[in-house]
């Protein structure tokens, strides 16, 4: 590809996406950026900019344009060079725009209930993550869509998480790690705390991501991770730590979901008809008696690895 040109290519769930050009290097003549659909794509993307601006294009740092998707769909960011021999290393945002949703009314006679309610699937859908990406910028990402990843794969030098409406009985805490020591190395940090670099091109080679709390056991952490000359690793469960064989391969593709753990109840076994019997004295029993009762039992997911 030419030296002058850089392309990423970004997979975007259903929504409405806000692509913001934050910032360059090149502060004198900042490289242009253009924003379109792949060829497949086409029919499911279209992209939203104002009536006399040319469709896609951001010419400056501080503008924006918006992508809205009707199916899952593959978007492409191409940075040119301001000038030959320019610069195409650009600060480029993606993030999804929602209008929330309507509030159920309550009927007058329901009593008001003032415990914290269980997360829905509204909820788990609000978790975002940011990363920092060699080359793209920062690419802010729903629940259970790829940055960089099998279509793109890219360097990923920090991540943060954001989730407006978690549930007060969670907590979600994460850590990275690199192929060299570094300050904040394996660290865990709260939500909405950025963990890696910045334009220091070090990339990370190790992730880890935990729920803690009394909410903890209704929810799995799924994760899908590509290292570099790995293939794709899938992991779930309530704590997951994630690195490439050797340890020292750099996380080129992340997709992080939050799911929602089923509870059943065993069936009931048919009740068998009860025998009358003549009443004749029972000998002496020591010890308890035991009674029939219903097991209840969790589903598992499935998981490729897991750890704590």
């Amino acid at each position: 590809m030419n030296e002058q040109i850089q392309q990423k290519t970004i997979d975007l769930a259903r929504g409405l996406f806000l692509v913001r050009y934050n910032g360059a290097d090149d502060k004198v003549s900042p490289p242009v950026v253009r924003v379109y659909a792949d060829r497949a794509s086409l029919n499911n993307c279209n992209i939203i900019t104002g009536p006399d601006v040319v469709n896609g294009t951001l010419f400056a740092p501080e503008t924006a344009l918006v992508v809205s998707v009707a199916r899952p769909s593959r978007l492409i960011v191409e940075v040119t060079a301001g000038h030959v021999g320019g610069s195409t290393a650009a600060n480029i945002k993606i993030e999804p725009l929602t209008q929330g949703q309507a509030a159920e009314q309550q009927p007058a006679s329901q009593p008001f209930d003032m415990f914290e309610p269980e997360a829905g699937p509204g909820e788990l859908s609000d978790l975002k993550l940011l990363a920092h990406v060699a080359g793209l910028g920062d690419v802010t990402v729903g629940s259970n869509v790829w940055i960089a990843g099998p279509s793109a794969p890219a360097r990923i030098e920090g991540i943060s998480l954001e989730w407006p409406n978690k549930p007060r009985d969670l907590q979600l805490q994460y850590a990275v790690k690199f192929a060299r020591p570094q300050r904040g190395d394996n660290q865990f940090v709260p939500l909405g705390t950025f963990a890696g670099t910045r334009g220091r091109a070090l990339a990370i080679t190790g992730f880890s991501l935990e729920a803690t709390g009394p909410g903890a056991d209704r929810f799995s952490i799924a994760a899908e991770t590509i290292f570099l000359g790995a293939p794709t690793l899938r992991v779930t469960g309530n704590r997951i730590v994630v690195s490439g064989p050797s340890g020292r391969e750099p996380l080129v593709g992340l997709k992080l979901n939050l799911e929602e753990r089923r509870v059943q109840a065993a069936p009931l076994a048919p009740q068998q008809p009860r025998r009358v019997e003549p009443a004749t004295p029972m000998p002496h029993q020591d010890g308890p008696r035991l009674e029939g009762r219903v097991r209840v039992f969790r589903s598992r997911q499935g998981a490729v690895k897991t750890a704590g």
